[in-house]
């Protein structure tokens, strides 16, 4: 050990007897007192070297932070948001956690949430409006902002709560609130396209929840491009975004006619091709089926899924990195971007073997 070191009391060694007695009466957690009187400075100097790094010298730092892991000392980014009032929490708020679809945005919100130095804290409404305004009820008090993916609540709730903290929304357009959104013409018209070229003339969409801005814009586009291309398409539903709900619309899918499926997400399009398997109808020989979302899944149900990918990820990253610019004060709240900086989220039609040639006529 050098003179240095000996004279440094953050320093490898035994820690002040008082000082260890002290902190074993609390149960053993150490607080920044304890490191200010480690490391010999006041503790307003830890607080800065533990919240906001570079804000004094090097050497001070590098002593306290010496000191802190000595102690073993555990920040807590509630207690550091005390004075500022936040609490460098954000509230993640989806559907339906066990959908696939959620994976992806989780994944990329709590890789940009970490990267912001962030707690990210996830919520589930179920596909319900009212207890999705519930869990943002319980969220408010604690987070610092929240994002709303595929929400249910109304345009009003959503224009409400952004006026009360940061608010950014995917899958959803409202005006004054920033939101992430996917490139849905593109998509759409690809997959027509397809479905066009292997001769298919009658299509029928399985749309999604009936609160479902996506599934509502879809459709639209959907009628649109068939109009554009001379194609005949109907609408089955509303259904939830279900395996469940796929399997019972077979029945109304069959009554329609049409040669070729286009399923609100894959789920859906999972399901009604395990009903239409068990009820001896061959995909896509007899019927193409198709979704969107690209979930983990789609590729190894038997036939393998037609789908439009979509980049949730992406998704979840670009969301959280607009809220966190709008409570550093980036953007006032109301702006309402209605896209991240690149502009709508790419989608990608994905062809596997669900789609085929349309049936000749019987």
């Amino acid at each position: 050990m050098s003179t240095a070191d000996a004279a440094d009391p953050s320093a490898d060694g035994d820690i002040p007897p008082e000082l260890a007695a002290r902190i074993a009466k609390r149960g053993g957690s150490a607080t920044i007192y304890d490191i200010a009187q480690l490391a010999g400075v006041n503790p307003s100097t830890v607080s800065r070297a533990l919240s906001k790094p570079g804000r004094i010298s090097q050497k001070t730092e590098a002593k306290i932070r010496a000191a802190a892991e000595r102690l073993d000392f555990q920040f807590n980014p509630m207690a550091r948001g005390l004075p500022t009032g936040r609490s460098h929490t954000l509230g993640l708020v989806v559907a339906d956690i066990t959908n696939p679809v959620i994976f992806g945005i989780v994944r990329g919100a709590e890789h940009a949430a970490s990267a912001a130095g962030f707690t990210l804290v996830i919520a589930e409404s179920q596909e319900s409006g009212e207890a999705e305004a519930e869990a943002v009820s319980r969220l408010l008090p604690s987070v610092d902002g929240i994002v709303l993916a595929t929400t249910r609540l109304s345009d009003e709730r959503i224009a409400s709560l952004s006026s009360r903290k940061p608010v950014v929304l995917i899958n959803r357009p409202v005006e004054g609130v920033p939101s992430v959104l996917p490139d849905v013409e593109t998509g759409v018209e690809a997959l027509v396209e397809h479905l066009a070229g292997l001769g298919h003339r009658s299509l029928l969409y399985l749309s999604g929840p009936e609160t479902s801005w996506i599934s509502r814009r879809r459709w639209e586009h959907l009628l649109q491009t068939s109009a554009d291309r001379e194609l005949a398409i109907v609408e089955v539903g509303p259904h939830a975004p279900t395996i469940e709900a796929g399997k019972v619309a077979l029945r109304r899918v069959l009554a329609a006619r049409s040669t070729a499926v286009i399923a609100f997400n894959d789920l859906m399009a999972i399901g009604l091709i395990q009903a239409a398997t068990a009820a001896g109808i061959r995909v896509p020989d007899d019927l193409s089926v198709t979704g969107f979302d690209d979930i983990f899944g789609s590729e190894l149900i038997v036939p393998a899924l037609t789908t439009v990918r979509a980049q949730l990820q992406k998704a979840g990253e670009s969301a959280v990195e607009q809220l966190v610019d709008l409570i550093d004060g980036g953007a006032a709240a109301g702006d309402g971007a209605a896209s991240p900086p690149g502009g709508l989220l790419a989608t990608t039609l994905v062809v596997r073997d669900s789609t085929g040639p349309a049936p000749s006529p019987r």
